[in-house]
């Protein structure tokens, strides 16, 4: 299957702005791949996800932190993030952070608070 960067989707949060490359809408694939760009100084909000994440840093850099381990990241780097543990993403003040992730497609993203968020756009 050939899925070209005509066909990919754009799906946009304060936090970061992520481009769909493959997942099941853009036909049938089993696993989602999508790139995230965020912004100098952009944090994500602290939630967990049912399934393994891996990421891989392609330019600039952030924390992650993961429950209560902090991993400072850079380009080249790949940081798994286990399922069902809280994470939160912080790009750097300089540079802000752009990276590949890979995820089971129809992964559902879940808050701090417990509340569900369903299966994001750019993992449907």
């Amino acid at each position: 299957m050939l899925i070209r960067s005509s066909d990919t989707r754009l799906s946009e949060t304060p936090n970061a702005a992520m481009t769909t490359l493959a997942s099941p809408t853009l036909g049938g694939a089993t696993l989602a791949m999508w790139r995230v760009e965020m912004a100098p100084g952009g944090s994500g909000p602290l939630h967990a996800f049912d399934v393994d994440q891996i990421w891989t840093i392609e330019s600039g850099g952030g924390v992650f932190r993961v429950e209560a381990s902090e991993h400072v990241v850079g380009a080249g780097d790949t940081i798994v993030l286990p399922a069902g543990r809280l994470r939160q993403v912080h790009a750097h003040a300089e540079g802000g952070l752009r990276a590949l992730a890979v995820a089971q497609a129809g992964a559902r993203a879940t808050m701090a608070d417990g509340a569900d968020r369903g299966v994001p756009p750019w993992i449907a």
